[in-house]
Order: structure tokens, then sequence, then C-alpha cells
């Protein structure tokens, strides 16, 4: 038999690539009032924190590919909210804005839906540092710990640079440094992003953040819906 850890570990590669993105709502289990309606590329850190801190919710991923071509993000998640609006007494959303362009909020608002404060995952981890750090060098690659684990496969395989490598210049020339906002300390993530700057051509700087703002946020709509239900028990 396996044990819990392994299954869990599985539901974070699912959620993060977003396989499980057209699986059959029907074979989600929703004995809960509330689902997190979470870009893949949270998975892991989502799925940790509804760990750490107990959370009695469910999470359902849109795939983090999406943030190739942002024009798809808004209607995935409409049709996700769709599917679920009936089952749950609460939908939340945890996706920044990720370049829609207001498309993404627009049909929230049309729809009476919230979603997590905060333009994108590089404000949420990074939190004041992260405006420091474009203060201080416009040019600045942020990468986070999902972004490290899935460089080939979002980065490089999605822009085509396995097959035109020539592009390269094109969409990095720009750039000065990559910073790697670190969620959970990982020598084998670190040696990633290493190789990452050094394919890039860049340097690395390296900032521990932990979970940051997408903590605190969640935490702060989650405890707000739980006193809520406690007043209304009493």
């Amino acid at each position: 038999m396996r044990d819990a850890s392994e299954e869990c570990g599985e539901d974070k590669e699912r959620l993060e690539i977003g396989s499980c993105a057209d699986c059959p709502i029907s074979n989600l289990q929703s004995l809960m009032t509330t689902c997190l309606i979470i870009c893949g590329a949270l998975a892991r850190e989502v799925l940790a924190l509804k760990e750490r801190h107990g959370w009695a919710v469910e999470v359902v991923a849109v795939p983090a590919t999406f943030h190739m071509i942002p024009a798809r993000i808004a209607p995935a998640v409409e049709k996700r909210i769709v599917e679920l609006r009936d089952r749950y007494d609460r939908l939340i959303v945890v996706y920044g804005d990720c370049g829609t362009g207001g498309a993404l909020d627009a049909m929230l608002d049309r729809l009476g839906v919230e979603r997590i404060a905060g333009p994108h995952c590089y404000e949420w981890y990074g939190g004041a540092l992260f405006q420091q750090l474009m203060d201080e060098e416009p040019g600045t690659y942020f990468v986070t710990d999902f972004m490290v684990r899935q460089f080939h496969t979002l980065i490089l395989k999605s822009m085509g640079l396995d097959r035109y490598p020539q592009l390269k210049d094109d969409y990095f020339g720009a750039y000065k440094r990559v910073v790697y906002l670190v969620q959970k300390p990982d020598p084998a993530l670190l040696e990633q992003a290493k190789a990452a700057a050094a394919y890039l051509g860049l340097p690395l700087e390296i900032r521990a953040t932990g979970y940051n703002f997408l903590e605190a946020r969640l935490l702060a709509l989650l405890q707000a819906e739980q006193a809520m239900s406690a007043s209304q028990r009493r």
C-alpha cells in the first residue's frame, strides 16, 4: 500500500503541471464548502499551506502553461467557476492578473467571485522586496521554485528555445540578472537555478522569501470565513 505522503506528492505533481485541469468534476470529493481555484504554478505551495494550517478546502488547478498565452487564463478560470460554483459555498481564485490585462478581474467581477489580492506570484512571495529589487534593477528576471523546477518545460520548450536556441537573446537580452525567490530551500533546486542562470548568461542572486503574502492573504481570507462560521453557530 502507498502511504499518504506518496499520494500527496502525486497530487502536487498533477496540480502543478495542470494534468487534472480537464478531469471530470464528478471525480473530485466535494464535501467541503470552500474551493481554491489555483494556478498550477502554486500547487505545491498551496497544498503545503493547506496541510500546515489544516484548511478544509478543495484545491483545483488551471494549467500553469497558460501563462505562455495569458489570453487563455480568464476563460479557463471561468470554465472552472461554472463547473464548481453550485458545489461549494465559496470559491476563491488564487491567481494574479498574470498578463491578462484586467480580463481576469473583469470576469471575476461579473461572476461575483473573489481572488487573492496582488498582481502576480513574485509580489506574493517577495512582498516589499519585490518592488525594491525592481527599483534597484528593472532588468531583473525573477524565478520561483516552480519556475526553476519546470525551467526546461515552461521556459525552454514553451518558448521554442529547445528548437530555436538563437532566440535566447531576443527573449532575454534586456535582462541584467536572475533573482531566485526561494519558497522552500532545496539544494537540488539551487543547483538547477545556477544552471538556468548560466544558460541565460546572467548573474544569479538568491532571496529566501518563504510563502510570504501568499500565506498571509490566504490566511486572512480563510480565517474570516472561519470566524463567520463560528459566529453563525453561536
